[in-house]
């Protein structure tokens, strides 16, 4: 019982965290859905571990996480997380805000060659 209700509270902080997306995360998820970059199945405000990740492609185990304001100041947090997905088995990059707002084309070229590196 405990499992099924833990995974509860998991889906509805996900759809919660769908809901309240920021603009960064929208925009990139129009350019990642529907396997428009490469073909590659992207899923959004994804459970793994004890976190909830941005985007993520499972069959290329690639985490794509955004970064705002609050992130600049907790650096160390952000890279205790990142080694703990990475110990999952996952490859974690890390954009600003601000780059998918301004160099959107740029990042998801970045995004690709991560991609083909997994092949």
């Amino acid at each position: 019982m405990k499992k099924q209700s833990s995974l509860c509270v998991s889906m509805s902080v996900t759809r919660s965290l769908r809901r309240r997306s920021t603009e960064p995360e929208k925009r990139l998820w129009y350019r990642l859905r529907d396997r428009q970059l490469d073909g590659r199945k992207f899923r959004r405000q994804v459970p793994v571990d004890r976190f909830v990740v941005d985007f993520l492609c499972h069959d290329a185990k690639l985490i794509v996480e955004l970064d705002g304001g609050p992130h600049a100041e907790n650096i160390r947090a952000d890279l205790a997380r990142t080694e703990i997905l990475e110990n999952c088995g996952y490859r974690v990059i890390r954009y600003w805000n601000s780059e998918i707002l301004q160099k959107l084309e740029n990042v998801l070229e970045d995004i690709l060659a991560h991609l083909n590196r997994r092949k």
